[in-house]
């Protein structure tokens, strides 16, 4: 490895980056010590802006040391189509519309399980809804998945403890539901054409196995917590005044259509506008749009496709050293650190891979994608919308850690053992 002096750079800012992740609290206490500038500390603060952050300092940087030029055609150079989407896609998901039907879904299925309290539509939740994102993506099914448990459960007064917990298998089971086809997980997506993945090869390798582990840990924080679900009375239904059919439908429409065209930024934006223009003009069936929300998550994850670029010339020598059995691990671990979409995205164009290694390759990358908020490129919508919960509205990075290591632990087992 001969990196040049910006690529060095990039890499120690990426680890300035992951390090600020992790000590987002220190900045809010900063913000409350130092009246007079608060508002930089609490900017710094919000863990959706740090990736933004650390890129700009990196683009920056770029202008002293490469020029003008150089700096605009690395930015050029990097796909912001990620970011974009999922900025639409969580809107869009997140309006009463679909979230009523969602919720209908839920208690149309919970009534079926013979469980107490909320302890039915919980299980049903943290299974159906990560599934679900097979079919409308990751990002929709978190976005969709955290506002229900928001209003649901969270909002409820719940223990820490459960709300730990529950974000825990939310972001891992997220991660793995989204293995049943080739196109809605990120890390699936980036090599699934390359490799020739196509929807039988991911149901029959990877499919049901993620299934049974999204249902196992579904049903484990269920059974661990159910005294304290129980006594809480069934998850009610989503805010608002009912929503017209015709306007569900059309809702209904828009979400398919973005998802459908999720790889054309003009097409899946076209529509966005246009479903900006019929959410006006039908506002009185609306709540309140999450376009803070969801800026920020795609800020952030812009700024993850910028510094994570820079990351190329020590991770594909790192995994092209490994066995099968060491990048799985190895993968697992690597996530946590870097979006897993990158990973893989890194592994394909590494030649000459055994289908052992592609398999460990991205069994890896989405069994680890639920350990930090930067694993996987969905994490930061669910955390954005459930922080406001936690104590000091924020998610500790090490309670989430620790929350998703079990469940890790059982995603894990499910695509090595099986």
């Amino acid at each position: 490895m001969n990196p040049t002096t910006i690529q060095i750079v990039g890499a120690v800012l990426f680890g300035i980056a992951i390090v600020h992740t992790f000590s987002v609290a220190a900045f809010a206490r900063l913000a409350d010590a130092n009246p007079r500038h608060k508002g930089l500390w609490h900017l710094l603060s919000e863990v959706e802006v740090v990736f933004g952050f650390w890129a700009a300092v990196l683009v920056a940087a770029m202008f002293v040391l490469v020029g003008f030029d150089g700096a605009v055609e690395y930015v050029d150079s990097r796909n912001f189509t990620e970011p974009l989407f999922v900025f639409a896609i969580m809107v869009i998901a997140a309006t009463r519309p679909i979230l009523q039907t969602a919720m209908a879904a839920v208690r149309a299925v919970s009534r079926l399980l013979p469980l107490p309290g909320s302890l039915g539509s919980y299980v049903v939740i943290l299974t159906l809804v990560p599934l679900m994102g097979s079919l409308i993506t990751e990002p929709a099914a978190m976005t969709l998945a955290a506002l229900m448990l928001a209003t649901g459960l969270f909002s409820r007064g719940i223990s820490q403890r459960l709300k730990y917990a529950t974000i825990g298998v939310l972001l891992v089971n997220v991660s793995i539901g989204g293995v049943l086809t080739p196109f809605a997980a990120p890390p699936v997506l980036m090599v699934a054409s390359t490799w020739g993945w196509d929807l039988s090869f991911m149901l029959t390798n990877f499919g049901w196995k993620g299934a049974l582990a999204v249902i196992v840990n579904a049903v484990g924080v269920g059974l661990l917590f159910r005294h304290e679900l129980s006594r809480l009375a069934p998850v009610r239904a989503a805010v608002g005044t009912p929503v017209p059919v015709a306007l569900t439908l059309v809702h209904i429409a828009f979400l398919t259509g973005v998802v459908v065209f999720a790889h054309h930024p003009g097409l899946f934006l076209g529509l966005f506008l246009l479903f900006l223009g019929v959410a006006n003009a039908y506002e009185r069936h609306q709540d309140r749009l999450i376009l803070r929300e969801a800026l920020l998550v795609a800020f952030f994850l812009a700024g993850l496709v910028t510094l994570g670029g820079q990351q190329a010339w020590w991770l594909q020598p790192l995994l092209s050293r490994m066995t099968s059995d060491q990048v799985f691990f190895g993968a697992t671990f690597l996530t946590a650190f870097t979006d897993n979409a990158a990973l893989t995205y890194l592994g394909s164009l590494v030649e000459g891979l055994s289908d052992a290694f592609k398999y460990a390759l991205v069994a890896g990358a989405v069994t680890g994608g639920g350990l930090t908020i930067i694993a996987n490129a969905p994490n930061p919508a669910g955390i954005s919308i459930l922080r406001r919960h936690f104590d000091g509205e924020t998610v500790n990075p090490l309670g989430l850690a620790l929350a998703a290591l079990l469940p890790t632990v059982v995603a894990a087992l499910a695509f090595r053992l099986l």
